[in-house]
């Protein structure tokens, strides 16, 4: 019907409407008129089935029935890439209950059900099976005519025991926060910095004070003590790396070229070259005799806050504030891998002394990692807190050091915390002044020295009166929960 122009409908007779409808079909549908159907065709052998409200036919899962479903144009389950459709593979059919028990039953026996086999309780014991185990059919109680099994799933091994660490010294003597903290090879004394612009050296036997070295004019924020040299290096936020002869007492060389404050340093262990960190978010390789600056290790996007090193490649790991963290080359001076997993900045880098790894410190996660390609491990968590460093020793006891003076220690291998210290700030301090700035084992591994924002240097050692009947690990077997990023 249409109206005319006197207001009255007019009828269109049937083949003028046919005429428009085949014309507007073929404007707006005659780009898919082509296309195959996107139905399924199917051969059916039986009785036919009902169909639904929307016409579509009903086929029931089992009815004696075989059906076989022909696979045709845009099927919702198309083959593998790749993979043709051939006379072979067209036809999909639904294989019978009886075929599907008969066909598990024909299957190999995996190692999984060999276990749980083993395991399984006598027929009418009350014992439950063992989580993750679950046996899909049983009949008369045979193992045998059991359908396909979930994998066991995946549980953390049991810890090695370690005994706890008590707190037995705090050494006083700064005037502003403690950030560094190293010991020499030697194992007789060690050496700080602070907030205060000095350098001090203890006794670590008797923990009293035997030098004080002045010459940095901001906070010093890096110490460490050469093995092939008398020689200890210092860096801080006054831009200067400094090079003193322990036998003098002296400054003896500086390593200018940072543009900002200078956060960390190491030095390489089989040769005379010195590494360092800046805020001006880069790394600079120095000649520790001839003060020239051998590379410039750019490609962080932010300050750089640790820097270690290794004989074996790769030589050189950062961790920056930029979140990643970047494996380089020693001899080219440039980045051979950038691990990208962390959410927030990595203030701390620690490399085993024994294994082929190292780990990762992040108020997100503590994450360790397998040379040479920086490959995951796993994630240690519980820290919550900013984690300003790490340390480790041979027995495989990490201790995460924190901004709000938690410190927490840890099974390297399986990533169980097995202790968690809070000191007590000391008397005159602050309670906001408890942060753990950096931590160290001495060279016999006994003693664990901590520098801390209350100004103090605190000395932990083992209990030896612990055992682990007095101090037993709690820990069960859990199932493994862990993101891999």
């Amino acid at each position: 019907m249409f109206v005319a122009d006197n207001g009255k409908p007019v009828p269109l007779d049937e083949e003028s409407h046919k005429r428009k409808m085949a014309v507007k079909l073929r404007n707006e549908y005659g780009p898919v008129l082509h296309m195959p159907t996107s139905k399924e065709n199917f051969k059916e052998k039986g009785p036919q089935n009902a169909s639904d409200s929307y016409g579509h036919k009903q086929y029931p899962a089992n009815q004696g029935q075989e059906v076989e479903y022909l696979v045709t144009g845009t099927h919702p389950y198309p083959p593998g890439p790749g993979v043709a459709l051939t006379a072979d593979t067209k036809i999909q059919r639904m294989p019978s209950e009886s075929a599907a028990q008969s066909l598990a039953v024909a299957l190999p026996s995996s190692q999984a059900r060999v276990d749980a086999n083993r395991a399984a309780p006598a027929v009418g014991s009350d014992r439950s099976q063992p989580a993750g185990m679950t046996l899909a059919v049983m009949e008369g109680g045979n193992a045998k005519n059991s359908a396909l099994m979930a994998k066991k799933a995946p549980t953390m091994p049991k810890p090695q025991w370690h005994p706890p660490w008590k707190l037995y010294r705090v050494i006083s003597g700064h005037l502003g926060w403690v950030r560094c903290i190293a010991v020499e090879p030697g194992n007789q004394w060690f050496v700080t910095g602070s907030a205060d612009r000095t350098i001090k050296i203890w006794d670590l036997a008797s923990g009293k004070l035997k030098l004080s070295l002045t010459g940095h004019i901001s906070t010093v924020r890096g110490v460490i003590v050469s093995a092939r040299s008398p020689y200890l290096f210092s860096c801080g936020e006054d831009k200067q790396v400094k090079c003193w002869d322990l036998e003098y007492n002296k400054v003896i060389r500086h390593y200018h070229g940072h543009l900002s404050a200078v956060y960390g340093l190491d030095l390489h262990p089989t040769i005379d070259v010195l590494v360092t960190c800046s805020r001006d978010s880069t790394a600079r390789i120095w000649d520790v005799r001839t003060k020239a600056s051998v590379h410039t290790l750019s490609g962080h996007t932010n300050a750089v806050a640790t820097v270690r090193c290794q004989a074996a490649e790769p030589q050189i790991i950062t961790g920056s504030h930029d979140t990643t963290i970047r494996l380089w080359d020693l001899v080219a001076g440039k980045t051979r891998v950038t691990l990208t997993n962390h959410k927030k900045s990595v203030r701390a880098v620690v490399l085993h002394p024994r294994h082929y790894t190292f780990a990762s410190g992040s108020p997100d996660n503590i994450k360790q990692w397998k040379f040479p390609d920086g490959s995951f491990i796993q994630n240690l968590s519980g820290h919550n807190a900013i984690i300003n460093t790490l340390t480790v020793n041979s027995d495989g006891v990490l201790v995460s050091g924190a901004d709000n003076g938690t410190m927490h220690l840890w099974d390297w291998r399986t990533g169980y915390n097995f202790q968690r210290v809070h000191a007590a700030v000391q008397p005159g301090s602050l309670d906001s002044e408890s942060g753990i700035f950096a931590c160290a084992f001495d060279q016999s591994e006994s003693r664990l020295l901590t520098a801390e924002a209350d100004k103090t240097i605190k000395v932990y050692r083992e209990d030896d009166t612990a055992t682990e009947e007095t101090h037993p690990v709690s820990w069960k077997p859990e199932i493994i929960k862990r993101k891999r990023f």
